[in-house]
């Protein structure tokens, strides 16, 4: 007997207030996730002495966090169809703030690996829960906004959590600094909790899990667009991590570049993807064709790479160029999300998008695990030119697997209507 394909279906009218209310809650607990990521690199000066650790093995901290998160995150979307994303997301962000506290009573490497094994649970539950909600309780019309607000807040997050966490140290002390990043991931938990009204999903969850489809199976695994998605956040994060890593030591090879005007071209490349991803909520909302428009931005970042990486540009223009590359990367952002709800999710209806979400979106901690042990090696042995080159090929690459996964879901949706 055939498998029955369902199409997704849209998203519920909703009054505004109602639909800006979960965006923004949502929005800021995920900036809180961005905001872990950088609470244990931010605390290094102080506790490289504290405990008398090299970078190496406090680095293991950072390793652990983003492992446990990577594994976790598949498992998490099971988790969000199960028990209802609302009260896993609450979970999530109760274990970050839990985390923090671990921090605070560290005695040595050992407490900050339990702590980072912590933070990783908390953070795996973002992605699969916050697009759960944001699919279930957002107005269609309004999605492109609502994940260009997502993705923004993350920008955010990480921008806010250096000062933050130095700021606090510098004053009182690292543990004092870890207290503080506790108290921002509890107010979390009460923001969610405040919310309850409007992010509570155990209707649709019910609702979903009662549809006549293959929802509840493994089935998902098997379908190619699942997996395009998946390696579409792998290629694309991989290619930001090489930045994120080796950006300034990377500029300052191949353009001759003075250290302060090096590490601004890093600042200009995240503020840029910061602009790109609030532009492309704009733009999401006002195009259908989505996969165009990441084919497109994606492109012209990947041929911006290959530019820079030839050495075709003089020395003043390798910032903008950076800045070029971070804003056509952010503002595919918003219609690269929804073209992965179409894509991935649409063969099984809502009641898969937890664990669908939780498998597409581990590809982030993938290719952020994976960046360093690939570029490592090129930039020790001074390729740089090659560092910038396989940023390029990543882009082309995400180009590939995008256009694939909007061809699956047509297909997919082709199926559904014969």
């Amino acid at each position: 007997m055939a498998t029955q394909t369902l199409t997704l279906p849209p998203s519920e009218p909703a009054p505004a207030r109602h639909d800006f209310g979960v965006i923004a809650v949502v929005a800021f607990v995920h900036g809180t996730s961005h905001f872990f990521q950088l609470v244990l690199p931010a605390l290094f000066p102080w506790l490289i002495p504290a405990f008398g650790l090299d970078f190496t093995r406090v680095g293991l901290a950072t390793s652990t966090f983003f492992l446990v998160s990577a594994f976790g995150q598949a498992a998490a979307g099971f988790a969000v169809d199960r028990f209802g994303a609302y009260r896993v997301l609450s979970g999530g962000v109760a274990c970050l703030g839990v985390a923090a506290l671990l921090i605070s009573v560290s005695q040595g490497l050992g407490g900050l690996l339990v702590a980072a094994a912590v933070a990783g649970v908390g953070n795996a539950v973002f992605h699969p829960a916050d697009f759960s909600l944001l699919n279930r309780k957002v107005s269609e019309k309004r999605l492109g906004h609502a994940f260009s607000a997502h993705g923004l807040s993350g920008n955010i997050g990480w921008a806010l959590a250096p000062a933050f966490i130095v700021g606090i140290a510098s004053v009182a002390g690292w543990r004092a600094a870890a207290v503080g990043a506790a108290l921002v991931a509890f107010a979390g938990v009460g923001c969610l909790f405040l919310a309850r009204g409007w992010l509570a999903d155990e209707a649709e969850r019910v609702a979903a899990r009662a549809q006549p489809d293959k929802a509840r199976s493994l089935d998902f695994i098997r379908v190619p667009a699942v997996w395009l998605c998946f390696l579409f956040f792998f290629f694309t994060t991989m290619g930001f991590g090489a930045f994120q890593n080796y950006g300034t030591p990377l500029l300052q090879a191949l353009f001759d570049l003075s250290l302060p005007v090096a590490a601004s071209g890093i600042t200009v490349f995240l503020l840029a993807s910061a602009a790109g991803v609030f532009s492309g909520g704009f733009l999401a909302a006002r195009v259908a064709a989505h996969e165009r428009v990441v084919a497109a931005f994606l492109g012209f970042s990947a041929l911006t790479a290959v530019t820079l990486a030839a050495g075709a540009l003089p020395a003043w223009a390798a910032v903008p160029a950076l800045a070029a590359i971070g804003f056509c990367t952010g503002i595919a952002g918003p219609s690269r999300d929804i073209l992965v709800r179409r894509a991935a999710v649409s063969r099984f209806g809502s009641g898969a998008y937890g664990r669908i979400y939780g498998l597409v979106y581990s590809g982030i901690d993938g290719g952020m695990a994976l960046s360093p042990l690939v570029f490592g090696p090129l930039m020790d042995h001074a390729h740089f030119s090659l560092v910038m080159a396989g940023v390029a090929v990543l882009q082309a690459g995400a180009v590939v697997v995008a256009l694939g996964a909007a061809r699956s879901a047509v297909q997919a949706r082709a199926a559904a209507s014969d």
